[in-house]
C-alpha cells in the first residue's frame, strides 16, 4: 500500500469511527481483556490529539456477559443473548469509561437499534446527539441495544452499525478492528493468506473471496464486514480493516503507515440526507426498470419517470423508501417514492402527460426525484 495514499486518506478525515470487534476485546476465557481496552484507549487519546474527533463502536457486551454468567459459549436463543448483553454492557462501558477518563477524556454511552436509523426523526435525534457530544469534546461509545433488540429490528452486527454511525458525521474514516489482518486473497485451491493492501473499487464481488464464517463471540464474519464496507464505500467513505490485536494499530493508521486493507471510496462525497436514504432506510418495495430508465438514472443523473417502470413489487405508501432494480433483478439504487405502490402500478409505463387521465391528478412529474435518489456503490 502506498504510504502517501494512507496519509492522504487520514488527512482528509475529520472524525475517525473506530469499530472494535468482540474477538479483539475478549480473552480466551470470555472475560473482557482490560489490558487491550487500556491500550486501545491510549491510542484513541493520541488520535484525538491529532485534532480529530473519535467515535467508538464497541462490541463485547455479549462476550463480557458470557463470562459473567458462566455460560458455555455464545448463547443460541435470543433471550439468553439479551441476558448476556444486559449483564455485560455495564462492564464493557465501565472498562471504556475508566480507561478514557483516566487519560482525561470524557465519555458518553449511546445504545441504539436499527429503527433509530430507519426512522427519519429518530435518525436526526441520534445524529444531533452524536454531533453535540463531539462538539463538547466527548468520546461517544456506541453499541447496539441488544437487551431490547429482537430479530426483526436488530442491526445484526456492529460492522453494519459502525457504517451507519459513520453516516452521522462529515468526512469520516471508518476503521474496523477485528482479529484478522485485513482482506486476505488466495490462489485457486489454496487457503486465503495473502494480504490485499488496498481495494480501489469495493464491490459485492469481494464476497467471493471469503467463506461465510461467523465469529465465535460476535454476530458477524468476514462477509458481514465486507457488506458493511461496500455500503460505506458506496456512500463516499474510506474504510480500513485491520487487526485490533496488532500493537499500536491506530497509531500506525494516524502515521499513514500501511496496515490492514484500505478500501477506497467508490463514489464521491454524498450528502447526509442521501446517506440516510441509501444506507439506513429499509426498502418497502422494488421498482423494476427498463434499460432506458436504468441508463437515465445510473449514467445521466435523471429522475425516475413512470414511463421507465416495468414492474412494482411490494406494497408501500407515498414517501416510502423503495429499491430500483434492473430487469435481471439486481438492485442499483434507492429512493423515496412520490406515489404509492397502487398508484405506480396504474401509471407504470405511461408518459407524464398521461398521468392526469390515469389518476385524476398529477402532484408529481417524477416517481422518484433525483434529489431523493441514491445509487448504491456509486456516485449520486
Amino acid at each position: 500500500m502506498n504510504s502517501s495514499m494512507c496519509q492522504n486518506v487520514f488527512s482528509h478525515a475529520r472524525t475517525v469511527v473506530v469499530k472494535v470487534g468482540s474477538n479483539v476485546l475478549a480473552r480466551d476465557d470470555d472475560q473482557l481483556d482490560q489490558a487491550r481496552v487500556q491500550d486501545l484507549s491510549e491510542q484513541i487519546g493520541r488520535l484525538r490529539k491529532t485534532g480529530r474527533n473519535v467515535i467508538v463502536v464497541s462490541s463485547g457486551a455479549v462476550a463480557a456477559g458470557i463470562g459473567i454468567l458462566g455460560l458455555n459459549g455464545r448463547p443460541q436463543s435470543l433471550s439468553q443473548l439479551q441476558a448476556a448483553a444486559a449483564a455485560g454492557q455495564p462492564q464493557l462501558m465501565t472498562a471504556w469509561g475508566k480507561q478514557l477518563t483516566a487519560l482525561g477524556h470524557r465519555v458518553a454511552q449511546i445504545l441504539v437499534t436499527v429503527n433509530d436509523f430507519r426512522n427519519r426523526q429518530r435518525y436526526l435525534n441520534v445524529r444531533n446527539t452524536v454531533r453535540t457530544l463531539l462538539d463538547l469534546g466527548v468520546v461517544p461509545i456506541v453499541n447496539e441495544n441488544d437487551t431490547v433488540s429482537v430479530e426483526e429490528i436488530t442491526v445484526g452486527d456492529n460492522d453494519q452499525l459502525a457504517a451507519m454511525v459513520a453516516t452521522l458525521v462529515e468526512d469520516p474514516l471508518l476503521v474496523i478492528l477485528s482479529d484478522v489482518d485485513g482482506l486476505l486473497g488466495s490462489t485457486p485451491g489454496e487457503p486465503a493468506s495473502n494480504l490485499i493492501p488496498v481495494v480501489e473499487q469495493p464491490s459485492d464481488d469481494l464476497q467471493s473471496l471469503v467463506a461465510n464464517e461467523v465469529s465465535s463471540r460476535g454476530t458477524g464474519g468476514m462477509q458481514a464486514k465486507l457488506k458493511a464496507i461496500v455500503a460505506a464505500s458506496g456512500m463516499g467513505e474510506c474504510v480500513i480493516l485491520a487487526n485490533g490485536r496488532t500493537p499500536q494499530v491506530l497509531d500506525q493508521i494516524a502515521d499513514g503507515q500501511s496496515t490492514g486493507t484500505l478500501f477506497l471510496a467508490s463514489g464521491g462525497s454524498v450528502p447526509a440526507w442521501k446517506k440516510w436514504i441509501g444506507y439506513t432506510t429499509q426498502p418497502a418495495g422494488i421498482l423494476i426498470l427498463d434499460a432506458g430508465a436504468e441508463q437515465a438514472v445510473r449514467n445521466h443523473g435523471r429522475s425516475l419517470l413512470a414511463v421507465g417502470i416495468q414492474q412494482v413489487e411490494g406494497e408501500f405508501e407515498q414517501g416510502a423508501s423503495v429499491a430500483m432494480a434492473s430487469g435481471d433483478g439486481n438492485s442499483f439504487g434507492r429512493g423515496l417514492a412520490n406515489y404509492s405502490a397502487a398508484d405506480i402500478r396504474i401509471i407504470a409505463g405511461a408518459r407524464s402527460n398521461q398521468i392526469p387521465d390515469l389518476l385524476g391528478h398529477v402532484p408529481y412529474g417524477e416517481v422518484i426525484h433525483r434529489d431523493n435518489l441514491v445509487l448504491i456503490n456509486g456516485n449520486t
